[in-house]
């Protein structure tokens, strides 16, 4: 989709960087530090992304609650702050053409920049979790827990915690901090698993810490005595018209936990709405069970001058976010043959040690098979109420793959484009088909990425964006 603003002249910047993730705000601060003029462009009202969500507003009892590793946020969130990098809050990019405009919805209009290189540094979403119940009032996922939390210091009383993954554990460890600890963690990780990830134990040594925190915070929610039910598998929410109790199969018996609020957790995956609209090549990841993009050494992609920073290129967490945020960075003001900073060969190495454990992780925390290969009549495309059963029968009747399903069905044409479905219907799919999801690949992405208003696309203009907008 080529868009034309009402003005020929556009601004146009070195660096656009879209998102204020550890990655956005390390790439900007190091790209304004090697001269290029940069933009940032951030959906949230105050830098941080969803790890450090908040954190400059966030007082001392908040940042206790959330732990050292939040409060690492304070320190990338200031060196954006004091960079010449321009910081564009509440901006949600909804379009970018072949020709690296990029289209934004800011303060009520829309507006165009020109970008000689692009960073995504979008970072990555929640895997779908697909069970009967799961769009229930009162379900909710992990990641939007935490958000609660952090925005506003909500926290949810009675709350079952369903799935698995490292951020389960992390805000099972924040709620009890903030003395509203779970009233159960219902986890599927099976037990073969655990051999399985043992495998890789040598390997995941370097990031020895990672595996220190990981026993210290199941430590601490066994200390706060919260039920940890293990191997769980046919899960179902109850409730008619609001979620009232989760049942499960632990232990080879059918148990049965009531309660008003559940949050569902499978892990993150790479969020590529923004890489897959500029036709980036992308391939998938069969530890991760998630579609990649491809990059080069540098993160670049198959566009050229389109790089992708952080956990969009790859799950690996805050830090290494960081690190491949400056390295970005480094890459594209060698390309505009300006000086690069000497740490590069240092931030590889300590990015490859910090990677050491994820093997251990995606293999431990691999997707449990009852979300991978739902029920027939479980929901999977929310938006427009598509049950797992429905997406077969297209598959059996020739659709063969998602955007042949999405004609069929509409699935994956509501307002989250594809985002809480997408995987899961690849998924199965692939499995209708036999075979990988790689070969029947993911949903076309159009513009616009995010609703828009009317009102929005009619003031749309070429305004110069605001330096350094106001919190």
């Amino acid at each position: 989709m080529k868009t034309e603003p009402k003005t020929a002249t556009l601004p146009a910047y070195d660096v656009v960087v879209i998102g204020a993730g550890p990655a956005g705000m390390a790439c900007a601060t190091e790209a304004s530090r090697a001269g290029l003029s940069t933009l940032v462009l951030d959906e949230q009202p105050r830098p941080g992304g969803q790890i450090y969500r908040d954190i400059e507003a966030s007082d001392s009892g908040r940042r206790g609650i959330l732990g050292k590793d939040y409060e690492a946020g304070a320190h990338l969130a200031s060196g954006l702050r004091a960079s010449t990098a321009e910081y564009l809050p509440g901006a949600v990019v909804w379009n970018i053409d072949s020709e690296k405009q990029i289209d934004f919805s800011a303060g009520g209009g829309s507006r165009s920049v020109k970008a000689a290189t692009i960073v995504v540094a979008t970072g990555a979403i929640e895997r779908p979790t697909p069970m009967p119940g799961w769009t229930l009032p009162g379900v909710t996922t992990v990641g939007a827990v935490q958000i609660l939390l952090k925005t506003s210091g909500v926290v949810m009383e009675d709350l079952v915690m369903v799935g698995s993954g490292p951020l389960l554990w992390l805000a099972a460890t924040q709620l009890i901090a903030a003395r509203t600890p779970p009233k159960a963690i219902v986890e599927t990780v099976p037990a073969a698993r655990y051999r399985e990830a043992a495998k890789h134990l040598g390997k995941a040594l370097p990031g020895w810490r990672y595996l220190a925190k990981g026993f210290a915070m199941m430590r601490e929610v066994k200390r706060a005595g919260v039920p940890v039910h293990r191997d769980a598998e046919e899960i179902v929410i109850e409730g008619e018209t609001a979620a009232s109790a989760v049942s499960f199969v632990s232990g080879g018996k059918r148990q049965r936990i009531e309660t008003a609020h559940v949050a569902l957790h499978q892990g993150v995956v790479p969020n590529q709405q923004i890489t897959r609209l500029m036709n980036c090549r992308h391939r998938f990841d069969k530890s991760q069970r998630a579609f990649l993009p491809v990059l080069d050494e540098h993160f670049e992609t198959s566009v050229d001058n389109v790089f992708v920073a952080g956990d969009g290129a790859g799950i690996g967490g805050a830090k290494s976010a960081a690190m491949r945020g400056r390295l970005v960075a480094m890459r594209v003001a060698e390309k505009a043959g300006r000086p690069v900073s000497g740490e590069r060969e240092t931030l590889k190495a300590a990015l490859r040690k910090d990677a050491a454990v994820r093997p251990l992780l995606e293999t431990l925390y691999a997707p449990s098979e009852d979300t991978l290969s739902p029920a027939d009549s479980t929901l999977v495309c929310r938006c427009e109420e598509i049950t797992a059963g429905q997406i077969r029968e297209a598959v059996a009747l020739g659709a063969p793959g998602p955007n042949q399903v999405k004609s069929f069905l509409r699935a994956g044409m509501g307002p989250c484009q594809g985002r809480m479905c997408g995987l899961a219907v690849s998924e199965i799919i692939a499995a209708a088909k036999g075979e990988e999801p790689s070969s029947v690949d993911y949903y076309r992405i159009r513009p616009p990425l995010k609703p828009l208003l009317l009102s929005e696309l009619a003031d749309f203009g070429a305004e110069e964006a605001p330096r350094q907008a106001a919190e």
